[in-house]
């Protein structure tokens, strides 16, 4: 089998009140709470994953809450809007549940012959529902107020804001297999064909534009997925070769991942789909107890008296 990108597998972002984002991500929005762990390398810190029904690659927003950060700056060199599939004729729905719920949104608008709605979560974090050209066939989770007929289907694309797309567009191009899709002034579009869905890069150019400052409100990075670790770690020789500092590969229980800086300055990571969520928990329990790798569950007591109640 070729090797492939498979497009993305998740997105992690930084947020301050881990129970607003609890709240806005499963009640407002209507994503699954798949997984309740800490930050592998701060125990004294939440991991939350949201998702579809089992967390398929594709549909994964993850979340390092950090009690009482500081909001962070957009600005060049991070991934800046995050973009979720939505089905078309939802937008009235999604227009009313958020003026509902006081969440800031902008009015529809067009970008590469696609609808979208802005919209931020309660960081700041910016968010985008889209409407695809080509409809997308995901089964959705659905909750008693976000109906499958509305419902998000997971990533349309992530935006990266850069200084210059040139270094970051080789890299998508002659390493991860995206192609140029579409440009419009300062929006360059990549997509790779090896998916259907969440197979979106988008770079603007901003080059007089503030460098962004990480905090609440601001992507962490984002993950490619990948099949398995035999693929992972050609990944990693191709990467390595290229110049390009990357990690030894990391277990992070849910998936496989390396690390590596692109030259725009986003983190990249390129996760396994194996694996999986169902690991420590089964499906319909997923997001239930809070769950710890090995090496913190002797600590178990003293990291729950630590992180705030979700309750």
């Amino acid at each position: 089998m070729e090797d492939r990108i498979l497009g993305l597998h998740h997105i992690t972002a930084i947020a301050d009140s881990a129970k607003s984002n609890l709240d806005f991500y499963t009640k407002v929005l209507g994503l699954r709470l798949l997984k309740k762990t800490v930050n592998f390398d701060d125990p004294g810190t939440y991991h939350l994953y949201y998702g579809d029904e089992v967390g398929s690659p594709g549909t994964i927003l993850t979340f390092f809450p950090y009690e009482g950060s500081r909001r962070g700056r957009v600005g060049t060199g991070m991934a800046s809007h995050i973009g979720y599939a939505v089905p078309e004729g939802s937008f009235d729905f999604w227009i009313k549940r958020f003026e509902d719920h006081n969440v800031s949104f902008s009015k529809p608008a067009e970008k590469f012959g696609e609808q979208y709605i802005a919209l931020q979560d309660p960081d700041g974090l910016q968010l985008e529902l889209v409407i695809p050209k080509n409809g997308d066939t995901r089964q959705p989770w659905e909750t008693e107020d976000v109906k499958a007929n509305v419902a998000t289907r997971g990533f349309h694309s992530v935006t990266l804001t850069l200084r210059s797309v040139k270094q970051t567009a080789q890299v998508l191009t002659e390493l991860l297999g995206y192609k140029l899709l579409e440009q419009k002034d300062k929006h360059h579009r990549y997509i790779t064909d090896a998916v259907d869905h969440a197979a979106i890069i988008d770079l603007i150019e901003e080059p007089n534009a503030n460098r962004g400052d990480g905090g609440a409100g601001t992507n962490h990075h984002i993950a490619f997925r990948v099949k398995d670790e035999e693929v992972l770690m050609r990944f990693r020789e191709k990467i390595a070769s290229s110049g390009l500092n990357i990690t030894d590969k990391i277990d992070r229980n849910y998936f496989y991942s390396l690390y590596f800086r692109e030259p725009g300055g986003v983190l990249f990571e390129i996760a396994t789909d194996n694996p999986g969520f169902a690991i420590d928990e089964p499906v319909d329990k997923l997001g239930s107890s809070l769950l710890l790798p090995p090496q913190y569950e002797g600590h178990r007591a003293r990291i729950e008296a630590a992180l705030p109640k979700l309750d």
